[in-house]
């Protein structure tokens, strides 16, 4: 039988299709596993490259085919749609996806470690309950001004909820529907302060996190979710790289030989992008206490240009520092000679 030199797995949640080719491009054969008898399969496969979208699962199915010496490779699903050649279905999108990655200039997604999947996953629960924490939060202030209580905006004046439940002459029920979302808001408080220390204890252990915070105004939260996304930052090949994968460079609508430069373009990673801005602008609130050369750049960039404009770009500055902090396995120098750090 011809040696597999490529073999395209499309992902699901129990079936998993998957397209082989040889090295000349030609089909070698399609077949349908569940999730155990395709590692079985790729066990006895020599060694191989495997490609799979970057959905739900691929960085767990990319380290298991790692363990068995094939060499995965993760393509984002937006690139594989263009390779779809007809109607779709599972077989069809392996196929694309084998396509897509004998491109030579495809782009590929960097497989995570299990390190920086529990940064990733630390960070994304934090989210969803401080979310979720707003929404109850102004639950209790519509509840409340339904029997004509209005409480100071924020969330200090929800601690005085029981207090006034207890002096008020609302009904029974009322009353007990307000204490359980008081319940579960001082609920979601604690665990948010539980999972703030726990990331600055994984911040303190991740190497790469511990260096990203000596950047100005990158604290624990900020610097595990860059660690857990830009790894060894190998996949971009300058740090401007990874500023245009997190859309925090211009957008060009150029034709004719005419460059047209807009606003940022805002792809990408949303969440990185914010933490970014953020940092500029607390860097921008503090800028008197500020010294070194890239306060100096800010500085300067504040003479002429609007504080937006100088946010942004402070953040598509701090975010070429954190790449090259990455890639480079160094830290941040704000001293004069670190322009090139």
């Amino acid at each position: 039988m011809t040696k597999v030199a490529i073999a395209a797995i499309d992902l699901g949640k129990h079936t998993f299709h998957l397209h082989a080719q040889d090295d000349r491009g030609h089909e070698l054969y399609r077949k349908k596993f569940t999730r155990t008898s395709l590692i079985q399969h790729l066990a006895n496969v020599e060694p191989c490259t495997v490609v799979m979208e970057a959905c739900g699962g691929a960085h767990f199915m990319a380290q298991e085919v790692t363990k068995l010496g094939h060499l995965p490779k993760l393509i984002a699903p937006h690139l594989v749609r263009p390779y779809v050649k007809s109607n779709k279905n599972d077989f069809a999108d392996a196929e694309a996806i084998c396509e897509a990655a004998t491109r030579p200039t495809m782009r590929f997604v960097p497989v995570k470690t299990q390190a920086q999947q529990v940064l990733a996953m630390s960070n994304s629960i934090r989210d969803a309950f401080i979310k979720d924490r707003t929404a109850t939060a102004n639950r209790i202030h519509a509840a409340l001004l339904e029997i004509g209580i209005s409480l100071a905006p924020g969330f200090k004046s929800i601690n005085s909820l029981p207090a006034l439940l207890e002096a008020s002459s609302i009904s029974q029920p009322f009353k007990n529907n307000l204490t359980r979302l008081y319940r579960h808001f001082k609920n979601l408080e604690e665990e948010i302060k539980s999972l703030d220390r726990e990331l600055q204890c994984q911040a303190a252990e991740d190497d790469l996190a511990t260096r990203l915070m000596t950047m100005p105004c990158v604290g624990p939260v900020t610097s595990t979710v860059l660690a857990a996304e830009l790894g060894d930052g190998k996949q971009f090949k300058c740090g401007r790289g990874y500023s245009a994968s997190i859309g925090l460079v211009p957008k060009q609508h150029s034709t004719g030989g005419k460059s047209v430069l807009l606003g940022i373009s805002k792809r990408g990673d949303r969440n990185q992008r914010r933490l970014l801005v953020q940092c500029a602008r607390v860097y921008l609130m503090h800028l008197d206490h500020q010294k070194g050369w890239l306060a100096d750049w800010v500085r300067q960039l504040l003479a002429c240009h609007h504080s937006n404009h100088v946010v942004c770009a402070l953040a598509n500055k701090l975010a070429r520092i954190a790449w090259a902090i990455a890639a480079h396995r160094t830290e941040f120098d704000a001293g004069p000679n670190a322009m090139n750090a």
